[in-house]
């Protein structure tokens, strides 16, 4: 790990583990537009969510995990949204995941259509940045955001960053989802792009003797960040299970299913939710808008955050 020596924080404080000052809005887009015949619709449906107040604002393509839907991280949306950044969240699919292979195609369509369709869907005088374009995932789709980010479907726009939120490549070694994007050769991904990869303390513990960790060892947040190449940083939230950044109560059958086999911390999410979201924040701020205050802040002093931290990797040149 790369010391921090020359680079002192800015700042003791940080506003980004609180929700943002900007007003914001969500609307969910289908695949077909109806009687609109202003705007393309997407090739997937979309959750987005904007601020409302006028500007040009960097855009996230979001990635949701393995049976999960768009709605249940609306709260981390909102807040990473709050300060300043449009989200785009696709519902790759819904009760049947697709193949690996198909689903990072579907990212990628997905992709191309923000050029022309994301805009008529913004509100009046917001306008989106595509040369501010982050990629981000959580589990599954965390691991599928990498996959994009790698080249295995081509895109027309360019990723400027990469978020990946608890990344699972698959239940166990032997079943581990398409493409097999996992070396276990350090530093071994083909990136040129910076990368910020949050993991959880909670995510290797099998919850009961039915089913397997949610996110196993040697698939999961530590072997991603030991395959990225600099610069690249790693949080781990210690008390915390791969779920707890979800929206406290993920409705309907999937939400409750998702709660019984992962094991949760202990108490409510918001800490969790509000980690996630201010290290996102100040991530994309320092990368994106060259505002670096807020994430050397935390690199430094990782007790900022809401939800206990180990002690951060960073990588850099």
């Amino acid at each position: 790990m790369a010391e921090l020596e020359g680079k002192p924080a800015l700042t003791t404080t940080t506003t980004v583990f609180d929700q943002g000052k900007l007003p914001f809005t969500s609307k969910k887009v289908e695949t077909s537009n109806g009687d609109d015949s202003t705007s393309s619709p997407p090739p997937k449906p979309l959750l987005i969510v904007t601020p409302t107040t006028s500007g040009q604002y960097p855009v996230i393509l979001f990635l949701h995990g393995f049976y999960l839907r768009t709605c249940f991280y609306s709260q981390l949306l909102e807040h990473i949204s709050s300060h300043g950044y449009i989200v785009v969240a696709p519902q790759l699919y819904l009760y049947i995941p697709s193949s690996g292979l198909e689903e990072i195609e579907s990212a990628a369509k997905v992709t191309d259509w923000l050029s022309s369709g994301l805009q008529p869907q913004l509100p009046e005088n917001v306008e989106a940045n595509l040369q501010k374009l982050a990629l981000a995932g959580h589990s599954r789709g965390g691991k599928a955001a990498f996959a994009l980010a790698l080249g295995y479907a081509k895109t027309s726009l360019i990723f400027s960053v990469l978020l990946s939120i608890d990344p699972v490549a698959g239940c166990t070694k032997c079943c581990r989802t398409q493409p097999h994007i996992l070396t276990y050769v350090p530093r071994s991904f083909n990136l040129s792009i910076p990368v910020t990869v949050i993991g959880t303390g909670l995510g290797p513990e099998q919850k009961n003797c039915l089913s397997p960790p949610c996110a196993p060892e040697g698939l999961n947040h530590d072997e991603f960040f030991n395959e990225c190449k600099l610069p690249c940083a790693h949080f781990v939230a210690k008390d915390y299970g791969h779920m707890d950044m979800l929206n406290d109560d993920p409705s309907g059958i999937v939400g409750e299913l998702s709660g019984c086999i992962c094991v949760n911390g202990k108490g409510p999410r918001d800490p969790m939710r509000r980690s996630v979201g201010g290290i996102a924040v100040a991530f994309l701020k320092a990368y994106l808008e060259d505002e670096s205050g807020d994430f050397v802040a935390i690199l430094a002093d990782p007790s900022l955050a809401p939800a206990k931290l180990e002690p951060v990797e960073f990588i850099e040149e």
